[in-house]
């Protein structure tokens, strides 16, 4: 993921995404192709499912680039909420998809999604417009206040703008005969993008985030099948309300942040009040099915709700953050950052659930709150800068400009 934000900064995306859709499509093919030719080697699949892991890293830092070059930070926090339920969706119909073949023909559940993806790619091949400049239109306004005034030097016309430390590496301005500046941007260097303010700490609380997260994708229909005594379609079926709850809670928390202003202050609020009800789906989420239909809602909201605020709003927030003065060649490299990140929580949640399980069921849960209190713990420094500047003891502004 690291490696695939800097490539996204220096390859069209267009060609980047479709030709990491259609990679993806192609492995998730052949590992379910591995049914029918009878392939019984473990090797083979460990080896699919790393090829298939590699190309798809390419995939969310060039689909947040793109959907950050169109909208500016106003409404960012909401449209991205609505665009993000894309993976909550991908998550149902990936879990529906499967469970109609996976006590049949198991193999049908790699190949049928594997050519979806790929015919995905070759629309997005057709249609994607990677920025508003390519098709005539205006681009968004990326920061709140005027643009920062050129200086002048030895009283000529050429115009001069900040040392490039404040750039954080993003762009280089050249002076021209005439004395305009004409911009060419740069790539950001991985360096200059870790400085950015608030990208060590949401990547840091995206981990935890999102290894509660990804350990209920993989582990929640095996604790509905032994819990509550589903058979496996049926707990497959019933898992997806979680993402379900996923879909309101990304909405819920970019309106909230946007309104406020505060996205480290709304992933915290939604984190605190995850943990009881975690504890509480636990102890009582079985307890009938309209308790266990309100609860999943519940908790995927809230275990969701930060993980797609970080993932979308914030990345593009510090992606386009002001001191990199409007570059927005950092985009992919900082949503690189902050899922690559992620994805180390993704990997070892479900593994330390599945060490952890047969202690008891008790035991992971414990597991995933203590994760979701680090999370919150991890953007303390934030909140309380985004706090003050609420209450007025900052005059800068609020939201990412305190940071």
């Amino acid at each position: 993921m690291f490696f695939s934000g800097i490539f996204g900064e220096r390859l069209p995306l267009r060609y980047y995404l479709t030709s990491g859709m259609l990679l993806s499509g192609l492995f998730t093919t052949l590992f379910g192709l591995g049914f029918y030719w009878n392939i019984h080697a473990f090797w083979f699949y460990v080896l699919i499912q790393i090829a298939n892991g590699l190309v798809q890293t390419t995939g969310w830092p060039a689909v947040v680039t793109c959907v950050g070059n169109w909208f500016g930070k106003g409404k960012r926090g909401f449209i991205m909420g609505i665009w993000n339920s894309h993976t909550s969706v991908g998550n149902i119909l990936g879990s529906l998809i499967a469970g109609v073949w996976v006590s049949s023909a198991w193999g049908l559940s790699f190949i049928v999604p594997g050519v979806i993806i790929a015919v995905m790619g070759l629309i997005c091949f057709f249609f994607l417009v990677e920025r508003p400049e390519d098709v005539d239109c205006c681009p968004p306004q990326h920061h709140e206040g005027p643009e920062q005034t050129p200086l002048l030097r030895n009283g000529s016309d050429e115009e001069l703008f900040r040392s490039p430390n404040h750039a954080a590496e993003g762009s280089i301005n050249t002076p021209t005969e005439r004395g305009t500046v004409t911009e060419g941007p740069t790539a950001i260097s991985f360096v200059g993008a870790l400085k950015i303010p608030g990208v060590m700490e949401f990547s840091l609380c995206l981990l935890f985030a999102k290894l509660v997260s990804y350990t209920f994708l993989y582990w929640l229909p095996l604790y509905i099948a032994n819990v509550a005594h589903f058979d496996s379609k049926g707990a497959g079926d019933m898992s997806t309300l979680f993402d379900f709850g996923g879909i309101l809670g990304g909405i819920i928390a970019g309106i909230v942040s946007d309104y406020t202003g505060g996205r480290a202050t709304t992933c915290c609020v939604m984190l605190i009040v995850a943990a009881p009800m975690l504890f509480l789906y636990n102890n009582i989420g079985q307890n009938g099915i309209g308790t266990t239909i309100a609860m999943l809602i519940v908790c995927g909201g809230l275990v969701n709700g930060p993980y797609a605020l970080i993932t979308t709003a914030v990345s593009a927030d510090l992606g386009t953050h002001e001191s990199l003065r409007g570059n927005a060649k950092a985009l992919s490299t900082v949503t690189a950052i902050i899922d690559g990140t992620g994805s180390i929580g993704a990997a070892l949640g479900p593994l330390f659930a599945g060490l952890i399980s047969p202690t008891g069921w008790n035991n992971v849960f414990f597991m995933l709150i203590t994760a979701d209190i680090l999370a919150c713990l991890l953007l303390s420094r934030l909140v309380y800068k985004e706090v003050r500047g609420c209450c007025g003891h900052s005059s800068r502004q609020r939201g990412f400009k305190e940071f």
